[in-house]
């Protein structure tokens, strides 16, 4: 699976945790920085970023880091499209993907820890999908709600 990867200034920190488990599961890392702490980061444009590669078909999902995970969320999900959830347990790494189709996972680097990081990541990406007809239905329900802020 491709993966978009980001991180602002502050998720920084694990970068290289994200990175080894992507390449030890398998899965391609389409990423988009930063890897350094030095210069500020605003989320929103690495939200942006990692939406944009998602819509584009550069990847299938994305995993944004910033110091809550909260900024990240609540940026990436702006974009049509982009269902985005700050998880800080593997329950909802894998339920948000199960039900609700989650294709961006966000962490807190100030919440987290390279060990708990990698299970997270590893649940995330080994969810898939239930595709069963409620969880349709509420999708299609949110893709209404974007309609409807689009047209505002």
């Amino acid at each position: 699976m491709r993966v978009a990867v980001a991180f602002d200034h502050r998720g920084v920190i694990l970068r290289d945790c994200v990175l080894r488990e992507l390449e030890a599961l398998g899965h391609e890392a389409v990423d988009l920085g930063t890897d350094t702490a030095a210069e500020r980061i605003d989320y929103p444009d690495k939200a942006r970023e990692v939406g944009e590669a998602i819509r584009n078909g550069d990847a299938e999902r994305g995993i944004f880091i910033c110091g809550s995970g909260v900024g990240a969320s609540i940026a990436a999900c702006k974009l049509p499209g982009i269902r985005a959830a700050t998880c800080h347990d593997v329950y909802s790494a894998h339920q948000g993907v199960e039900h609700d189709d989650m294709n961006v996972l966000c962490l807190g680097s100030e919440v987290v820890g390279p060990s708990l990081t990698a299970d997270l990541v590893r649940t995330y990406l080994g969810a898939r999908f239930d595709g069963g007809e409620r969880y349709i239905r509420r999708l299609r329900k949110i893709e209404e709600l974007e309609k409807g802020i689009a047209n505002v």
